[in-house]
């Protein structure tokens, strides 16, 4: 998840929040700008089909946006069971699988609507077996929550499978004898439209994708670790922190997270000009998506009031483009902020940021934060106001900084590290963490 090009609609009646930035940057311009970059992209864009040209109406339209693409799998008819129940099982391809699995499984399974608390959901997900006999207690279980894919059901994880790096990175869980279990999240891969970054609903889909792989005979422990990058750091460190009151039988030991996106409600604040405006920026997909997360959530918001005719058909096109493809259509489409975006959709996006906030900072397991130096999308020193934040509420932290590594490669380059921190909370060791010495 990048968070860039997000500053320049909200600059006016900013000021406040000069000395915030300040504060945090150090007074350096260009750790500054790359603060202000974080915000950026994920708070300015909006994403709906247009109903005068689908021809439904637009309340419609913006709680089904990407549906379809995908098998008869994903689609479920009938009355939903409670959450947590597996509905049903498919082998999954080579494509969809990760090397090294002996098992490679589609699950589709009962939820909570996380969004809108109306009732139950389905979902669906993937449970990935190491080669072997498993234990007498069955695999140790890891939880993974993937990063930005989109919000088209063709994004979804387990019809398109992992990117190389998450390959490498899961295989290597693998290997170590894990059995690996992951969500697509809610509305990804499933009717409905995903809430891109709102956590309660990734951490009720990752809770009840737990509930449904434990109650259903697999050879996995009941011992859990909870692992994500980017986007699906946040839903990690929601899940934990949603646990204890959504789903307390689960024996969740740790969490491990890379790339921690960390909003406060008064982020909108800090916002000022990031980038120039007249710039083709590739990042500008990020908003599009975060955008259609305010279209669920507040009736009254719409499309065509805040994005450009000319930015119209790519701001629809995150309802059938994944993210992986979506900066280079943006790029050969030449769009600037200047040309993208007409209004500024500030209050709508105070409503957003509010579902983005994690349940609890006073996590009761401890977690483990690694930090590329160069990350750009979730700036270092955004990631160490999470983990001060965290520290300061009595949660047992972790955190690692990287140098030279990025937003991506960060989550591979820890994994010797994370890969300790894992089996220390498998087995019932204290980790102490290292608030009172981080690295930043």
């Amino acid at each position: 998840m990048a968070l860039q090009s997000l500053a320049a609609p909200l600059a006016a009646g900013l000021q406040p929040w000069k000395t915030w930035v300040k504060a945090q940057s150090g007074g350096s311009r260009a750790v500054k700008r790359t603060i202000l970059s974080f915000l950026a992209a994920v708070c300015l864009s909006a994403c709906a089909l247009d109903p005068q040209t689908h021809g439904l109406p637009e309340m419609d339209m913006r709680h089904t946006l990407g549906d379809g693409g995908v098998s008869d799998f994903y689609s479920y008819s009938g009355p939903i069971p409670s959450p947590g129940q597996l509905l049903r099982t498919q082998a999954l391809t080579a494509r969809q699988s990760v090397p090294g699995a002996a098992e490679a499984i589609r699950l589709l399974y009962s939820s909570t609507d996380g969004l809108a608390d109306t009732g139950p959901v389905v979902v669906s997900g993937a449970l990935f077996l190491p080669s072997g006999p498993p234990p007498r207690d069955g695999w140790p279980l890891l939880l993974w929550s993937h990063g930005t894919v989109g919000i088209a059901d063709k994004c979804a994880p387990s019809w398109t499978g992992y990117v190389p790096f998450h390959d490498q990175h899961l295989s290597q869980w693998l290997a170590q004898g894990y059995a690996i279990v992951a969500s697509d999240y809610q509305g990804l891969g499933t009717r409905g439209t995903h809430p891109y970054l709102a956590t309660r609903p990734a951490a009720y889909s990752n809770l009840d994708v737990l509930r449904a792989v434990q109650s259903a005979e697999f050879p996995v422990s009941d011992r859990i670790v909870v692992a994500g990058q980017s986007q699906g750091a946040g839903a990690a460190i929601a899940t934990a922190g949603y646990a204890p009151d959504y789903a307390p039988e689960l024996d969740i030991r740790a969490v491990i997270a890379t790339g921690v996106p960390f909003f406060t409600p008064d982020a909108l604040l800090a916002v000022q000009q990031a980038r120039p405006r007249d710039v083709v920026d590739p990042m500008l997909g990020y908003n599009f998506l975060a955008l259609t997360l305010i279209e669920q959530i507040d009736p009254s918001f719409t499309v065509a009031s805040y994005v450009s005719q000319s930015a119209l058909p790519l701001a629809r096109g995150v309802a059938e483009i994944c993210n992986r493809d979506m900066r280079d259509k943006i790029t050969e489409a030449g769009l600037t902020y200047d040309t993208t975006f007409r209004v500024a959709p500030t209050e709508p996006l105070r409503q957003a940021f509010e579902h983005m906030q994690f349940p609890t900072l006073s996590l009761s397991v401890p977690i483990f934060v690694g930090v590329g130096a160069d990350d750009r999308d979730t700036p270092p020193r955004m990631q160490a106001g999470f983990v001060k934040a965290a520290c300061g509420s009595g949660a047992t932290v972790e955190a690692h900084l990287f140098e030279g590594y990025d937003h991506l490669t960060v989550l591979n380059r820890s994994q010797s590290m994370s890969k300790s921190f894992a089996a220390r909370a498998f087995r019932g060791e204290g980790i102490s963490g290292n608030c009172a010495d981080l690295p930043f």
